[in-house]
């Protein structure tokens, strides 16, 4: 019998199942906490759940159906069909919108002089409207730096003492004030969003480089790999910096059957 702690009870089944080493059909589970969100992430509870394993839910049809999928699932994938890139595509757009992260730098990189007047207009916009949310929220915030990113996407910088409340524990309420913020900018705006939270997203781009050179390692000396588990904007950041180093390859995004996500590097096969 084991605890598990996770953001929602679906989660909290799939990780059981996990570490159980049984499908969640098998799973005998008591919800100790169900989940609340809270607002903005602030004050959220987890959901908290004590599993144990009844092996004689299983049927035969679900044993031998949970053994293909962990088979393909844990196997290297073999190179993808280009009719499957529309679906792939599609995938990394749920995975986190691209510009929350860079392609090269950290700071922005839209400097020219001739932005235009509409662009400086909705910055000017934004930041006042950020201010007010945040002064309502009362967070210990310095002054939020609004610019301009590109054309199309606007850079928010948040920095000050309570800056890691914005982050939470494993970003997860940065992912949310994310998500957040992006939905507005772009309903209101048709504008991206990358945003920087007390270096946050430098810190995770630094990370996810430091972990791919072992990935990269793999590609040059097999011609292919798979990363681990990526999470929201870790994905996203390795994404383009696979496919930046690999243009000739086969570099995309896949789900498993618990909804989480990795990449593949391979071959394109023509």
């Amino acid at each position: 019998m084991i605890k598990i702690e996770a953001y929602t009870l679906e989660d909290a089944y799939s990780q059981a199942a996990v570490e159980l080493g049984c499908s969640v059909t098998e799973l005998v589970v008591e919800v100790v906490q169900y989940p609340s969100s809270g607002f903005l992430g602030l004050f959220g509870k987890k959901a908290i759940i004590v599993a144990a394993v009844d092996r004689s839910k299983t049927t035969k049809a679900e044993k031998d159906a949970a053994q293909k999928m962990e088979a393909h699932t844990d196997k290297r994938v073999e190179v993808a069909p280009k009719e499957e890139m529309a679906r792939e595509e599609r995938e990394e757009a749920y995975a986190m919108p691209t510009s929350f992260v860079s392609s090269q730098d950290e700071e922005p990189s839209f400097e020219e002089e001739e932005t235009s007047v509409a662009l400086e207009e909705a910055i000017a916009e934004i930041e006042t409207e950020l201010h007010a949310l945040f002064d309502q929220l009362c967070f210990d915030l310095d002054e939020i730096k609004v610019s301009a990113y590109d054309e199309n996407t606007v850079y928010v910088e948040l920095n000050g003492a309570d800056a890691a409340l914005l982050i939470g524990k494993e970003g997860y309420r940065y992912k949310a004030l994310s998500y957040m913020l992006f939905n507005w900018l772009n309903s209101k705006y048709d504008l991206g969003l990358r945003l920087e939270i007390a270096e946050f997203l430098k810190n995770q781009e630094e990370a996810v480089r430091r972990y791919l050179e072992g990935v990269k390692e793999n590609v040059d000396r097999d011609g292919r790999a798979q990363t681990k588990i990526l999470d929201g904007v870790l994905v996203q950041i390795a994404l383009r910096e696979l496919r930046a180093a690999y243009p000739d390859k086969y570099v995309a995004i896949r789900t498993t059957r618990d909804g989480l996500k990795y990449i593949i590097i391979n071959d394109y096969n023509y």
